[in-house]
């Protein structure tokens, strides 16, 4: 088990890796996605896309599509091409708003607003005396 900081680097490594698929081919005649940098099960990373999932960082965008991998050479897989069936994710808004910071963005920007202002309320108040 993680400690609490490794597990919430461990989910923000994940939803950094989501971002990073990309659909590479349309395998006909099934119009299979052939995704590329592929976040694939296992371990922990159930519960860490169950946890995106739950803070609305990242919704299903398809259930039960069929999941196979490449061979270690990078071609299909002679014979069954597919070993199971699992959800493909997208990231929501705020998905990408965690990924960029942007909450820290603004809430840095806010300290710095505030910080100004009332140096320059102290700068005046001095002047006027």
């Amino acid at each position: 088990m993680l400690t609490d900081w490794r597990r919430e680097r461990f989910i923000r490594t994940i939803l950094r890796k989501l971002s990073h698929q990309r659909v590479a081919t349309l395998l006909q005649p099934d119009n299979v996605w052939v995704i590329e940098k592929a976040v694939m099960s296992g371990g922990d990373l159930e519960g860490a896309l169950r946890t995106c999932h739950m803070r609305g960082w990242v919704e299903p965008l398809a259930d039960s599509v069929p999941i196979g991998a490449l061979t270690p050479d990078g071609r299909l897989p002679v014979g069954k091409l597919f070993s199971g069936h699992g959800p493909i994710y997208r990231l929501t808004e705020a998905g990408w708003n965690v990924i960029h910071r942007t909450h820290e963005w603004v809430v840095v920007t806010c300290v710095a607003s505030i910080i100004a202002l009332f140096a320059t309320i102290v700068g005046l108040v001095v002047r006027m005396r």
